[in-house]
């Protein structure tokens, strides 16, 4: 007799001598590989009935596996339906930024957050068309010298359409040498663009001056290096003796929500930077130091400022000193955690939403700016305008 024959055996045996019972001095089972076994506990009412949910949950999905074995017009390896039921189960939530990831995809998951990974060099986001569109091309990255230009929707990866950001970033990324076909949508025109991946180190922070004396910083992402960069920007500003500063967080998807506050903590004087809230109401506070630079600032943002650079935008209009030019960010006003589960395979699940200062939800609505401005020319101009 096979493994799987004994699994349904045992799994029948147990619904045939406790299916019948309501609750009364049923033992506590406990499911390991399809294996059962019995502690000597008596389930309460809820600890009862939990179990008939499983069992009810248990049988269905083995009746699904079974029908698509036997009748599916193609051979379906275990390995396969395993992971589309971890998928299906995050599916489930209806959440956007949550997710089961197999052990390739977390690998490049945790890779991307140090600042290197290996791909094609661009930064994407779901436009309010739901469509995957390219907001951002790395200097220098073979995304950039092949064409690609902001704005672009990615319509094919290898041929795949895709509607999840998550898994199309996934199917860009691979090892260094490798190539891979993208169909982008511009102006219209489909085009076709054959990119080579390579090693990407994705510089998050850019500075210059700029005319009238005036610093520019520009934040790409918030990653792990991101805040130890922008202060040691920063401080070259203040040593050059600029008479004010633009933080640039247009396009700016976010990232690591350490990163983020730490960028903050720079630019706020003390006091609460954000404070988030899980399902329980348990609360958890960011507050900044009373360090903090002695430079008048107009940070700029735009409809794809979200999460992190929200964090930021928002403590700033509630507490400034600094001014907020564009238009209405993304409103991504959740936090998620990643996390192995033991097989190289990892999970991202939203565990909390993030507020502003005064209280203000910014989840699905953004952070209204002091000045709101179309145009990335003209948001500049009246940042530097803000400024003189």
């Amino acid at each position: 007799m096979n493994s799987k024959k004994v699994k349904f055996i045992i799994f029948g045996l147990i619904v045939f001598i406790f299916g019948g019972i309501c609750g009364i001095g049923v033992s506590k089972i406990y499911s390991d590989r399809g294996v059962f076994s019995f502690v000597n506990k008596k389930l309460s009412g809820s600890e009862y009935q939990e179990f008939k949910d499983m069992k009810k949950r248990y049988e269905k999905a083995e009746k699904l596996i079974a029908l698509v074995k036997k009748y599916y017009y193609q051979d379906v390896k275990d390995e396969d339906i395993n992971e589309g039921i971890y998928k299906g189960i995050f599916a489930g939530l209806g959440d956007k930024y949550s997710s089961y990831m197999t052990k390739k995809e977390y690998a490049l998951y945790e890779t991307a957050v140090t600042g290197e990974f290996e791909g094609i060099g661009v930064t994407v986001t779901e436009n309010k068309n739901r469509q995957i569109e390219i907001i951002n091309t790395i200097k220098d990255s073979p995304a950039e010298k092949e064409g690609l230009k902001k704005g672009d929707i990615i319509k094919k990866v290898d041929g795949k359409r895709y509607s999840e950001l998550d898994k199309a970033v996934m199917a860009m990324r691979g090892r260094r040498g490798t190539t891979v076909q993208l169909v982008v949508l511009r102006k219209n025109k489909y085009l076709e663009f054959n990119v080579r991946r390579a090693k990407i180190v994705n510089n998050t922070v850019m500075e210059k001056i700029i005319e009238g004396n005036i610093g520019y910083i520009k934040i790409t992402a918030f990653e792990n290096k991101t805040a130890e960069a922008f202060i040691r920007a920063l401080e070259r500003m203040e040593k050059k003796g600029v008479k004010g500063l633009i933080v640039d967080l247009r396009d700016n998807g976010g990232g690591l929500v350490n990163a983020g506050v730490g960028v903050a903590d720079k630019l706020l004087g003390k006091g609460i930077i954000t404070f988030t809230k899980d399902k329980y109401g348990n609360k958890q506070y960011y507050k900044s130091d009373a360090r903090k630079t002695r430079l008048p600032y107009v940070v700029l943002v735009n409809e794809n400022t979200a999460s992190a650079s929200e964090i930021i935008s928002a403590a700033i209009k509630d507490l400034g000193p600094g001014k907020i030019v564009g238009v209405r960010t993304y409103g991504k006003g959740v936090i998620q955690i990643s996390q192995p589960v033991g097989d190289g395979s990892g999970l991202k699940l939203t565990i909390m939403q993030y507020f502003s200062p005064k209280g203000n939800v910014i989840h699905k609505k953004g952070v209204k700016p002091d000045y709101e401005v179309k145009g990335r020319q003209n948001q500049l101009k009246k940042a530097i305008q803000l400024l003189r």
